[in-house]
C-alpha cells in the first residue's frame, strides 16, 4: 500500500504511523472484547458457545474497523482513490492474524486457568483431608480413656496398689498421645515403646492372661515410620472381642515381613451384650489412607485374626 517513490518523505512517514495506529486498535480493541467476554462465558461449562461468540464479536470489529481505517487512509495518502481489492484482501489477512493470535491467548488463558483449578482442587482436597485426619485423631481420647477408666474402676475395687500402679503407667501412656495425636507418622521405635507402656497397663490387670511377643530387627526401628496410636488400637480390639484366661492366654504377635507390621492374634469370640461397632479398626483404615495413602489388610478366619499395617521406610 505504501510506496516511498509515490510519497514524499514525510508523507511516508506519517502513512507508516497512520496504518500503526490501525494496528494498535486493532490489537487493543480485540484485547477488550477478549478479556470483557472472558467474564461471561466459560471455556469449561459452554465451549461450543464461547467460541461462536468470540468469532462474531472479533469479525464484527475487526472487518469493520479495518476498512473504515483503510479507507481514511487512501483519502489521506492516495488521493482519495480507494483500491477496495487491496482493502479486501488486507481485511482478510487482518482477520486470521486475529483469529490465530487470539488462538493463542486462549490456550495459554485455558492452562492457566486449568492449572489454577487444579490447584485449587487439590488445596480443596487436603483441607478436606486434614479435617477429615484431625476429626479421626480427635476420636481416639474418649475411646482410649473410656476403656481405661473402666479397668481403673476395676481395679480400684480389686487391688489398691495396682490401681495406683495402673494410674501412674496411664498417666504415662496419656502422655504420649497428647505429645503425638497432633503428628501424622512417628519413627517406629516411639510407637513401640508406646505399645510397651500401654502393654504394661494390660499385664497389671489380666497378667499372664495377656502376652505379647514383638519379632522386629531393632536395626529397623529408626528406619521406619508409622501413623501414631495404631499398634495399640489393634491390640485394644484383641483384647475387647477374645475371650482368655490365665490357662488360655491370649497371645498377640507383631513381626515385619517387608515393608509391613503383621499383627496376629487367635480368635477366641467373646460374647458381647451389644454388637461391635468396630470404630477403632475403621478409625486406623481411615487415617492410614489419609496419611499414607496406603490402606490396611484384615484377614479374618474362624480361628485367626491378622492385620498387615504398612510402614514407611525413611528415605
Amino acid at each position: 500500500m505504501m510506496s516511498p517513490l509515490a510519497l514524499n518523505h514525510w508523507k511516508f512517514k506519517l502513512s507508516f504511523l497512520f496504518t500503526t495506529g490501525i494496528s494498535f486498535l486493532i490489537w487493543e480493541g480485540n484485547r477488550y472484547l477478549l478479556f470483557t467476554l472472558r467474564s461471561y462465558f466459560d471455556w469449561f461449562n459452554k465451549p461450543v458457545r464461547k467460541i461462536v461468540v468470540l468469532v462474531l464479536a472479533i469479525s464484527f470489529y475487526t472487518i469493520p474497523i479495518t476498512a473504515l481505517l483503510l479507507v481514511i487512509w487512501y483519502h489521506l495518502f492516495n488521493e482519495g482513490v480507494v483500491n477496495w481489492d487491496q482493502i479486501k484482501t488486507t481485511s482478510l489477512v487482518v482477520m486470521v492474524c486475529v483469529l490465530f493470535i487470539t488462538h493463542i491467548y486462549e490456550t495459554v488463558f485455558l492452562v492457566r486457568e486449568a492449572e489454577s483449578e487444579k490447584l485449587k482442587k487439590e488445596q480443596l482436597e487436603r483441607a478436606r483431608a486434614e479435617a477429615e485426619l484431625e476429626a479421626l485423631k480427635n476420636q481416639i481420647d474418649p475411646h482410649f480413656i473410656f476403656n481405661s477408666l473402666n479397668t481403673l474402676s476395676h481395679l480400684i475395687g480389686k487391688d489398691a496398689a495396682k490401681a495406683k500402679q495402673f494410674n501412674d503407667n496411664l498417666a504415662d501412656v496419656y502422655r504420649y498421645i497428647l505429645q503425638n495425636k497432633a503428628r501424622e507418622l512417628v519413627l517406629l521405635q516411639e510407637e513401640l515403646l508406646f505399645l510397651n507402656d500401654y502393654f504394661s497397663l494390660l499385664k497389671i490387670r489380666f497378667e499372664q492372661a495377656v502376652q505379647l511377643h514383638i519379632h522386629i530387627d531393632p536395626v529397623a526401628h529408626d528406619l521406619y515410620l508409622i501413623p501414631p496410636i495404631s499398634l495399640q488400637i489393634l491390640v485394644e480390639n484383641a483384647i475387647k472381642h477374645n475371650e482368655f484366661s490365665d490357662a488360655i492366654p491370649l497371645v498377640i504377635t507383631i513381626e515385619m515381613q517387608g515393608e509391613e507390621l503383621i499383627i496376629h492374634n487367635q480368635v477366641r469370640k467373646k460374647i458381647l451384650r451389644k454388637a461391635s461397632s468396630r470404630i477403632g479398626l475403621h478409625n486406623l483404615g481411615e487415617r492410614y489412607k489419609l496419611t499414607t495413602s496406603k490402606e490396611i489388610s484384615v484377614i479374618e478366619s474362624a480361628s485367626d485374626f491378622t492385620v498387615s499395617l504398612p510402614i514407611l521406610k525413611i528415605a
